[in-house]
């Protein structure tokens, strides 16, 4: 999630971070999207909400008919129709949540302000957490060596894994190893 759901890698962001009293635990939230992908977002529910309207009047006439696939396909453009929007706003009101405690790791899925997802990982050490990187294309630009594209190499990306009885647990991914790696160290002071 890391690559759009950005995580906070330093302590003094104090609207995304929150540490316990004692200072036994911390607790960090993803930061929400850019604000332009609100306008992107408007300008979708605009121009969905003008299709309904254009539509609206031979949809109402698609269940006069006695046919069922009509009456299928009115259901079906009208689900589409509905839920698209609401689940493109579940994408801005989707929260990540990292919470380390010595060797204990949660992660908490929020949608809607409501978890619908957590998941205890328990580190076989305080400090069983790696950087990796990954990539999941050949990187062809690179193995042509030629300086016109460069540009267009594939770096890939890098993730977060704990790891908990022997196995690699994926934690968050970044593209970028150095916000990553203070995310880690950030971790691991608690």
């Amino acid at each position: 999630m890391g690559l759009i759901y950005i995580f906070p890698v330093d302590e003094n962001e104090t609207d995304r971070v929150s540490k316990s009293i004692n200072l036994d635990s911390i607790t960090l939230k993803t930061y929400g999207l850019p604000m332009v992908f609100w306008v992107y977002l408007a300008a979708i529910y605009i121009v969905v909400f003008t299709m309904w309207l254009t539509i609206h009047s031979a949809l109402d006439k698609l269940l006069s008919y006695d046919d069922t696939s009509m009456v299928l396909l009115y259901w079906l453009v009208q689900g589409t129709l509905l839920l698209g929007p609401v689940i493109l706003l579940g994408f801005f009101f989707f929260e990540k949540f990292i919470t380390k405690s010595k060797n204990k790791l949660t992660l908490t899925y929020r949608l809607f302000f409501i978890p619908i997802f957590r998941k205890s990982i328990t580190l076989d050490s305080f400090d069983s957490l790696t950087v990796d990187h990954f990539m999941d294309s050949p990187n062809i630009a690179k193995m042509k060596s030629d300086p016109t594209t460069k540009g267009f190499e594939n770096k890939g990306h890098f993730e977060l894994h704990a790891i908990s009885n022997g196995k690699s647990i994926f934690v968050d991914r970044h593209s970028r190893k150095s916000d990553l790696t203070k995310l880690k160290d950030l971790l691991l002071k608690f």
